[in-house]
């Protein structure tokens, strides 16, 4: 039987500590010592060149199926792996895509309008005579950045054929979305409204005044 040695393997690397008074930043270099059990006598392993390939899964070769190695390791030969294609409740509401709305559905619960509102940013639900509405405002920096604004929602919206009412007034812009073929809303309403939050609006926004 083998006996078991420890070896010590140095590895240097450089830790930087950003949390000193600015505006010098210090290094500090450390020596981790990894101890690593071996075995001897030491079996060295030879590249195999192309035989191999890429890294990554191989089929074994015929003289590893004769050896049953299969059977001297963790877990079954005849494993089946498969690639899993993410599903569309794990993919984020700006990703999906909008499908078309029969009239005969009903319109979303308030209850699952609210679980939904958690995956949204800025926007708020009405509760109106029509039914459920989203509603979002922006503050902008004056009026032509409300109608650049109003442009890039007409952009995101557009391949979706679910536009939002939009205002404009002075320096605002107002946005609502709701499902009028149903009297409320969708699940629609909520991945227009997603793919609206992705649009850039740091340009448009009042600047932050900077004080001495």
């Amino acid at each position: 039987m083998a006996s078991t040695a420890t070896t010590t393997n140095h590895i240097p690397f450089s830790l930087a500590l950003s949390k000193l008074s600015p505006p010098h930043n210090h290094y500090r270099h450390f020596k981790v010592s990894i101890l690593t059990p071996t075995r001897i006598p030491t079996l060295r392993i030879q590249a195999m060149g192309d035989r191999l390939g890429e890294f990554g899964a191989r089929d074994p070769f015929p003289a590893e199926i004769e050896s049953a190695f299969g059977e001297k390791v963790l877990g079954n030969g005849d494993t089946e792996h498969k690639i899993l294609i993410p599903t569309v409740s794990a993919l984020s509401l700006s990703q999906q895509e909008c499908t078309p709305i029969s009239p005969l559905q009903d319109p979303m619960s308030k209850d699952d309008a609210q679980k939904l509102l958690k995956k949204v940013l800025g926007w708020r639900i009405l509760d109106e005579e029509v039914g459920l509405k989203l509603q979002c405002l922006w503050k902008l920096r004056d009026f032509k950045c409300g109608v650049e604004l109003v442009n890039r929602i007409y952009k995101v919206t557009e391949s979706c054929g679910h536009f939002p009412n939009v205002h404009l007034e002075q320096n605002q812009v107002r946005a609502e979305l709701w499902t009028e073929s149903l009297g409320g809303l969708s699940m629609t309403d909520f991945i227009v409204a997603a793919k609206i939050d992705e649009i850039k609006t740091s340009d448009l926004v009042p600047r932050k005044r900077a004080w001495a």
